[in-house]
């Protein structure tokens, strides 16, 4: 079988290795690809290795689930991680995590940014805890710890900060807060991937945190997520709550039979101790997310790169239409996505401008739920908004970003610079 599966191999680095590299951007062709949000970016690495684990046999939670759990653990400089099949995933179990550890009740607040993605609030909601939106600081787009600070009330038990776009939120200053007020950090590091200030990285700071691996993001295994902790009490507890609510499976080996006057003698393998989830990560999404995370350092330094060129040209000629936010030089931002603000003085809406930008290629979002209190599925949903949430508000209606991954090239970025200057030209 090792032969066979060497054969394959080489087949599999013959195929990457005999397709087209070239710029797939050709600035004399109208019909150039689009200047897309996200795309992944893998070559035979992954595909060889996700293509061995499935030859193995191991296609479900395996060898490779732990081995990138380790991996990516040690990266972040914490003890533990946990993986599951996505970061909304992620979100939930260890949300469900501290309300069960710390034994938090119907209606205890969890303080979350007002601009964010939907699935921050979302699962507060689903169980049973309360969002409590915080506005965010325009030229970060993460949320203001002043007014986290102020939202606090004697409901509050956990604070969820986001680090927007990849841009770290304020952590030294949130964990103080979170400290002087005896409260909970799980961080949100969904799009932050490597993100880091002064060097630590983000995903170390708070008490749990969670990031996704979707198709779209700084690395991916397809779909995935993992939740990461230094805390041995979080770790059984997600562990478990993944995967049915199972008892503590690692001592299964040494220790097979559970005993609690009532079960007697009885395989762990189907103990129940929580009410769980079947939220797992499979081997072959491992297999590809450690091929990825290797990788890690030279994709986020392409996003990089593509960033400074944007802000560079946008800020030098147009700075009195939009803004860039997120540059502090001793945080490390890793560009999800390019955000672009535009300023109170622009002549022009942001759909004007994005209508522009989408007719010559250039793929545009806004960002993402623009302020959660707003959208439909949270109007009438649990939730507490502090505030009057001004910045969230104006982000909701004059924010966009667009795409900077290591899937791009240079011509793609002038693309975007030209297509600006002729809005701007237009006007």
């Amino acid at each position: 079988m090792a032969d066979d599966i060497s054969a394959l191999t080489r087949l599999v680095k013959e195929f990457y290795e005999s397709k087209k590299h070239k710029d797939s951007f050709d600035v004399d062709d109208d019909l150039f690809q689009r200047v897309s949000l996200a795309e992944p970016v893998f070559n035979a690495a992954e595909a060889t290795h996700a293509m061995t684990t499935i030859l193995e046999g191991w296609i479900s939670q395996g060898p490779r689930v732990r081995t990138f759990e380790a991996s990516f653990a040690e990266y972040i400089s914490v003890k533990h991680g946990v993986a599951v099949n996505s970061g909304s995933s992620a979100n939930l179990v260890a949300l469900e995590c501290l309300r069960l550890v710390h034994s938090l009740q119907p209606g205890d607040e969890v303080i979350v940014p007002a601009s964010t993605f939907a699935t921050v609030a979302m699962p507060i909601i689903q169980i049973g805890l309360t969002p409590v939106y915080v506005d965010i600081a325009r030229e970060t787009l993460n949320i203001s710890p002043t007014e986290i600070e102020s939202a606090i009330s004697d409901r509050t038990r956990v604070i969820m900060p986001v680090h927007t776009l990849g841009y770290p939120a304020e952590m030294n200053e949130i964990m103080s807060i979170a400290q002087r007020h005896h409260l909970l950090v799980l961080e949100d590091c969904c799009e932050s991937h490597g993100s880091a200030i002064d060097g630590r990285k983000v995903g170390s700071y708070g008490d749990l945190a969670t990031f996704s691996f979707f198709v779209a993001h700084n690395m991916t295994t397809g779909e995935g997520g993992m939740i990461v902790t230094s805390n041995e009490d979080y770790t059984r507890m997600c562990r478990s709550l993944r995967e049915f609510g199972r008892c503590d499976q690692e001592d299964i080996a040494e220790s097979r039979y559970f005993n609690d006057g009532i079960l007697e003698d009885y395989d762990k393998r189907y103990v129940f101790t929580q009410i769980g989830y079947n939220v797992r990560m499979t081997d072959i999404c491992a297999a590809f997310g450690i091929e990825q995370l290797r990788k890690l350092p030279a994709l986020n330094a392409q996003r990089q790169d593509h960033a400074r060129y944007l802000r560079q040209h946008i800020l030098s000629n147009w700075s009195d239409l939009f803004e860039c936010p997120g540059s502090a030089s001793d945080y490390e931002h890793t560009y999800y996505t390019f955000p672009i603000l535009l300023r109170e003085q622009a002549a022009f809406s942001r759909r004007e401008f994005t209508e522009h930008l989408e007719q010559h290629g250039v793929e545009t979002r806004p960002l993402f739920g623009g302020c959660l209190p707003d959208q439909p599925a949270f109007r009438s949903a649990p939730g507490r908004s502090h505030g009057k949430l001004p910045t969230s508000r104006y982000i909701r209606d004059r924010a966009l970003f667009v795409g900077v991954h290591p899937g791009l090239t240079r011509h793609h970025m002038e693309h975007v610079i030209n297509t600006i200057t002729n809005f701007v030209k237009g006007i």
